[in-house]
């Protein structure tokens, strides 16, 4: 006969208590947590993907006014500055002098305002749920590039129209692009957390874009500025990017030198100070907004 034996008792097992997260203050002014940002990646592309849906649907022309925009202001540009002003366009043709400065300059002004107005109009997330406050300027700024890499293949057919073929001055492109991207970062660091504690800011950077957009060589070249006063002039970051986009794409105009290594050294400045006051104001801002 078979032996009957006790069924074995069930073994008690144990389980891991959740882990738990503490949210505290930042502590000092270097205490930047960069590491979390890296933590919320897919938040940070969930961000991106929502704010291209959200640009695209439910419009009249859609993708078509990326393509537009740009073309009727190097319309107005070429008829106004070109042949009513005679401004000197570095041996290029009007429309292609200004079409290549139009596209990075298009990116960085889309993406400012954009990233000013990103936290007041995240206000019901950043009140509900906790993350690094530091992915929404960041998810503004790099949504901005799917309208940027549109006006690049539009500018590409202007260059083929009119013969141009970039050489191997075209491989700077990526780090003209990188110093656009993060000058739109920094400013817009600074711009977004001084809208979220002052609403009225929000009213003042459409101005400040257009101040900024004749103070960088958009409509002339930048050889217009005396030698002297051309360091001086470099410290606006969007000169250098401007510049090295022609340079880059053309041959012609003023290829990196001062000018860009001024403009490098203030994007890096602006990008270190937009860091640290975003940071420091960030404990402030789930209560403002």
């Amino acid at each position: 006969m078979a032996s009957l034996t006790a069924p074995a008792s069930p073994v008690p097992v144990e389980r891991a208590a959740p882990a738990l997260v503490r949210i505290e203050p930042a502590r000092g002014w270097l205490d930047l947590r960069l590491g979390e940002v890296w933590a919320y990646r897919e938040l940070l592309y969930f961000f991106v993907w929502r704010d291209v849906k959200v640009r695209y649907k439910q419009t009249v022309i859609g993708v078509a006014w990326v393509v537009l925009q740009p073309l009727l202001t190097m319309g107005v540009f070429t008829l106004f500055f070109g042949r009513l002003a005679k401004l000197p366009s570095d041996g290029l043709a009007y429309p292609v002098f200004y079409f290549c400065s139009l596209v990075p300059w298009n990116y960085f002004a889309t993406a400012l305002q954009s990233c000013t107005a990103v936290v007041v109009d995240n206000q019901r997330v950043i009140t509900k749920v906790y993350f690094p406050r530091l992915v929404l300027p960041i998810s503004a700024v790099v949504s901005g590039l799917v309208d940027f890499a549109i006006g690049f293949v539009v500018l590409g057919v202007v260059l083929a129209l009119y013969g141009i073929r970039p050489g191997l001055a075209a491989m700077w492109l990526p780090v003209l692009l990188l110093l656009a991207v993060l000058t739109a970062l920094g400013v817009g660091l600074w711009m977004s957390a001084l809208n979220a504690l002052y609403r009225d800011v929000k009213y003042v950077v459409p101005f400040l874009i257009q101040f900024w957009m004749f103070a960088s060589p958009v409509a002339y070249p930048s050889s217009l500025v005396p030698e002297r006063w051309r360091w001086l002039y470099g410290l606006n970051p969007m000169a250098g990017v401007i510049d090295g986009f022609r340079w880059a794409l053309t041959g012609h105009g003023q290829p990196p030198g001062p000018l860009l290594l001024a403009s490098s050294g203030m994007v890096v400045a602006v990008v270190l100070g937009g860091l640290f006051f975003f940071q420091r104001m960030e404990g402030a801002i789930a209560d403002r907004v």
